[in-house]
């Protein structure tokens, strides 16, 4: 037996062990085990929604001992295999038999979406990338080009520099603007940028929007890998968000000068993608427009701004020193511009 079909083979082993324990143990399969959240619309503190087993398998593949072991990644490569045909499946009716379940399971209100009857999916993959109902996200100060708003249904973190954010959120060792984006240029205008970091679970909506208004100045997309975005792996040293395909655009503003907007693809997502007008440079964005969408599972979003040029809003700067994301809607506010010459305190 190879190398890659024994760390097969161990993984499937786990994942059948691990759901055969919990039965014994009479515990949920599914329930609150995620990371440590607030609600930004409830104020109350919670924790995602998440299967044990994921928690479990999270534990075990993002850790010191599993990447001293598996140094050829032989493991996590089965898991991108994995990701890919498990997106390819979506797409087919056989897949809306899940539809019922993940609603129920997830508590979705589908009144926010439209269409809202679940039957007017064809498949999972149609039902994972619904759209909102009109009206059910209302955009913050809509009229307000000095405003930033949330991109997506999300959990978020938020920090003032790139520097803040390695040290508190993002572990992975080749971490920068740089390497995100595969640009020295474009990397060093955004070198020490503020960064807010959206992370998106397969239960969330999973369209994104435009935090600012302003024009596309350019767009690029690159292939890659669909690790886990979890806490736990971001928060681990494997080159996650810099592994991961994404596509990004710049969005040149009046208020806040070039923002960086960078989508990146995660496990079960089958693609990452940026409508097609706002893959030209010189297209008008408009604070709120759906920039793209992702298929199938869990992804992160990046919105980095230069140095000095946004004030994020304080209770999402004080919950993410704390290291506790906090669960927010597209259209909430985000921060707001910041004269380019003004300290921030």
């Amino acid at each position: 037996m190879g190398l890659s079909a024994f760390f097969r083979s161990l993984f499937v082993f786990l994942d059948s062990f691990l759901n055969h324990l919990l039965q014994k143990c009479h515990l949920s399969t599914n329930g609150e085990y995620g990371w440590k959240s607030l609600d930004r619309k409830t104020g109350k503190f919670m924790r995602e929604q998440q299967p044990l087993t994921k928690k479990i398998k999270l534990l075990l593949l993002f850790n010191p001992l599993t990447d001293w072991i598996d140094t050829t990644h032989l493991m996590r490569l089965w898991i991108h295999n994995r990701s890919v045909k498990k997106g390819e499946e979506e797409a087919t009716p056989a897949s809306h038999n899940q539809i019922k379940t993940f609603v129920e399971t997830y508590g979705i209100n589908m009144a926010d979406f439209e269409p809202s009857d679940i039957e007017k999916y064809q498949t999972f993959g149609d039902f994972f990338v619904r759209a909102h109902r009109p009206g059910s996200r209302p955009i913050c100060d809509p009229d307000d080009p000095s405003r930033a708003i949330v991109v997506a249904d999300s959990r978020v973190v938020a920090y003032e520099s790139v520097v803040e954010t390695k040290r508190l959120w993002i572990k992975g060792t080749d971490f920068t603007i740089t390497n995100l984006v595969m640009d020295t240029q474009l990397g060093a205008q955004f070198a020490d940028a503020a960064v807010a970091s959206f992370r998106l679970s397969p239960q969330d909506y999973h369209r994104y929007h435009a935090p600012v208004a302003g024009s596309v100045k350019e767009f690029h997309s690159m292939p890659g890998d669909y690790y886990q975005v979890d806490p736990i792996a971001l928060r681990s040293g494997v080159n996650i968000l810099t592994s991961n395909a994404r596509c990004y655009i710049v969005i040149e503003t009046e208020h806040f000068g070039d923002v960086l907007f960078v989508a990146i693809g995660a496990t079960d997502v089958g693609t990452v993608r940026i409508n097609e007008k706002f893959q030209k440079a010189g297209t008008k964005v408009k604070k709120g427009d759906e920039i793209g969408y992702f298929q199938f599972g869990g992804s992160s979003i990046i919105v980095a701004f230069q140095k000095g040029a946004v004030k994020f809003d304080q209770d999402l700067l004080d919950f993410s020193r704390q290291r506790i994301q906090v669960s927010v809607e597209v259209g909430m506010s985000l921060g707001m511009a910041n004269p380019m010459n003004k300290k921030i305190l």
